[in-house]
């Protein structure tokens, strides 16, 4: 759990409680769903965009969550956030075994795409493959 309430699209700033890093999804969708009495998995589940069947099946462990897309895991923790419910996406990725993605600033993402638009095709392909290998690497380490 969080001392602060981020604003979406906020960077992990890091000053938050030690995380429960025992806390696998299910334990962790448990403890949130309890702080939003008036709300379900199924109400969850419509809000992020994901399949009732899914969710409840890495709820019961009956499904694996090391393959759940990033983005899933963001529109959950916005949906907590909307609820008034504190949680990080730190808290969401560590509890699928995942490293944490830096934070996600227009900024960034601008001067990255700039960039990128000014290199020629050839280079354009070789740093999407530059992108996708280390984005593999950081779910092994």
């Amino acid at each position: 759990m969080t001392n602060h309430q981020s604003r979406p699209g906020d960077p992990d700033t890091g000053q938050e409680e030690p995380s429960r890093r025992d806390e696998d999804l299910a334990a962790l969708l448990e403890r949130l769903l309890a702080q939003a009495p008036d709300r379900t998995q199924k109400d969850l589940a419509a809000e992020a965009g994901i399949s009732y069947p899914t969710l409840n099946a890495w709820v019961n462990r009956t499904r694996g969550t090391s393959r759940i897309d990033p983005e899933k895991l963001r529109a959950m923790v916005e949906v907590f956030r909307r609820w008034g419910v504190r949680t990080t996406p730190r808290e969401f990725f560590e509890a699928v075994g995942r490293p944490v993605p830096g934070p996600g600033g227009d900024e960034r993402e601008a001067r990255l795409l700039k960039l990128y638009r000014q290199l020629p095709e050839a280079r354009q392909r070789a740093l999407l493959k530059d992108a996708e290998a280390m984005l593999q690497v950081s779910r092994i380490v």
